[in-house]
């Protein structure tokens, strides 16, 4: 299916509340969710369970590989080895639950991508940061969990910019990761362990609060607008955007990414704001904007979630990081 969302009985396995989603798709609840309520709504109260490897003549496979089975439709999600600890959806959205219970957050999306084996939590938190009075960014926390092998329990910040519904990924010393827990040794110590380390939050926007409205108040000039953009779209070390140019033969790729950056810039959505305008803000803002809906992403066609993937886990976080790495480098802003 060209979303590639997991079904169940002919519903799509997702849940939100607010606006509709862009697929018109899930179960849209219209109050706060508790994770019970969450997963019913999103149907990912299913089980996965590792079972063992068998030849075609019956014979069991011996050694440390077992195969990751959903129970409710009998399919494969993954193979792993035998020191790999399942973490249950019921478990990984119970990580959320006493933060929602104290009002200190919300259920905000939940759902399952492909035959299951990738769900996701989107959680919303109080409050915003007031950029300015018109550039409103929300906070919310992201947790992901995967049942083939592939990932860790994964909790990242995420900022999304309300004016265009851009995803902010950024990176800082302290909360550099957000939150990975291993599918091996203790699970629930390391889960109970990582509520406390919910409060990481805190820090993280009240320090990007500050880092955005330093980004605010520094204006680009032409020079240092191509050094960063060319940065982001060639890679290298941060400094390398406050250094000398370097006689590197430009494609025409390069050249038309770079006039598409640098129109988002002047045009793209918010950065027209009287504030905003010609910032480091903007410039920011013109590449997560360019990631999250320009930006070629292969076999979008086939399965329109590639993007999702690419803006949440894949190369695009991995550009909207970089970028926002070194915007920081150019304004000299502590890390």
């Amino acid at each position: 299916m060209a979303h590639n969302l997991n079904f169940t009985n002919g519903r799509a396995n997702l849940m939100y509340t607010g606006e509709t989603p862009w697929h018109e798709l899930g179960t849209k609840l219209d109050k706060p969710a508790t994770a019970k309520e969450a997963i019913a709504a999103a149907q990912l109260n299913y089980i996965v369970n590792p079972e063992p490897l068998y030849r075609r003549s019956g014979q069991e496979i011996t050694g440390n590989l077992k195969v990751i089975v959903r129970q409710d439709t009998n399919q494969e999600l993954g193979y792993v080895s035998d020191s790999y600890k399942i973490i249950q959806n019921t478990e990984a959205f119970g990580f959320f639950d006493s933060v929602v219970e104290e009002g200190l957050a919300m259920y905000h999306t939940a759902g399952a991508l492909g035959k299951g084996e990738r769900i996701w939590i989107l959680a919303k938190l109080p409050e915003s940061v007031l950029v300015t009075k018109d550039d409103v960014v929300e906070k919310y926390l992201l947790l992901t969990n995967s049942h083939d092998g592939t990932s860790s329990l994964k909790m990242y910040f995420t900022p999304i910019r309300v004016v265009c519904q851009n995803t902010l990924m950024m990176s800082y010393a302290h909360a550099k990761d957000g939150i990975s827990i291993r599918h091996t040794g203790n699970i629930m110590h390391k889960v109970n362990e990582a509520r406390r380390v919910l409060g990481l939050a805190v820090n993280y926007y009240m320090k990007f609060d500050t880092d955005a409205h330093a980004l605010l108040n520094y204006k680009m000039n032409d020079a240092e607008l191509k050094k960063y953009f060319d940065f982001v779209l060639r890679g290298g070390p941060a400094t390398l955007i406050l250094g000398q140019d370097k006689n590197v033969e430009e494609t025409t790729r390069h050249v038309n990414e770079r006039e598409s950056l640098v129109s988002l810039f002047h045009h793209g959505k918010g950065n027209d704001l009287p504030e905003v305008r010609g910032s480091a803000w903007a410039a920011y803002n013109a590449v997560t904007e360019y990631a999250d809906h320009y930006r070629t992403i292969k076999n979008l066609e086939t399965d329109r979630t590639n993007r999702l993937k690419s803006i949440w886990f894949g190369s695009g976080a991995a550009l909207k990081t970089k970028a926002f790495e070194g915007i920081t480098e150019l304004v000299g802003i502590q890390k």
